[in-house]
């Protein structure tokens, strides 16, 4: 599955290293993080997704983010439950992903009127410690998202990156 990201600055992956310890008891804790933008699909050809992608960019400005608390999903509709994650205020990202979504079929349930912008912590495991850390206080991290980029999500890794204003 391809998919643009958007890269998170190192204050997002500090912070995520900081709730680490708090994760020992899911299932699946992440280690890398970046924040899913739309979902592409699969192609035996990488750069006609790119293509496409970069025709709904054209013209798209940077846009601000902001990581505004921890926060879970109780009832994912893929997955193991719970998903523990960062959640991710950006009216931007939101714009980008309907272009996008406009020209990449959205997921159902998860995509179109139902994206929510978010850094997955970890999935699975007890929703009460899910819940504890929903209650944590962080203090918000502001950033520019000046770059989006195409993830292979099979071998985990970026394929390349569009800078903003594309």
């Amino acid at each position: 599955m391809y998919s643009v990201n958007a890269p998170v600055p190192g204050r997002v992956r500090q912070l995520a290293s900081r709730l680490y310890p708090d994760l020992h008891g899911f299932d699946r804790v992440r280690e890398t993080h970046s924040l899913l933008v739309k979902r592409l699909g699969d192609a035996a050809d990488v750069s006609e997704l790119q293509r496409r992608a970069h025709r709904t960019l054209a013209g798209t400005p940077a846009v601000e983010a902001a990581v505004t608390g921890v926060e879970y999903f109780p009832d994912p509709p893929v997955g193991s439950a719970p998903v523990v994650y960062l959640a991710v205020e950006s009216p931007g990202l939101e714009s980008i992903h309907a272009d996008l979504a406009d020209v990449f079929e959205p997921v159902p349930d998860l995509e179109g009127a139902d994206y929510v912008p978010h850094v997955t912590l970890a999935r699975g495991g007890d929703e009460s410690a899910a819940r504890r850390l929903s209650e944590r206080d962080i203090e918000p991290i502001r950033w520019t998202v000046s770059e989006l980029e195409f993830f292979d999500g099979r071998h985990r890794l970026p394929v390349s990156r569009v800078s903003l204003p594309a």
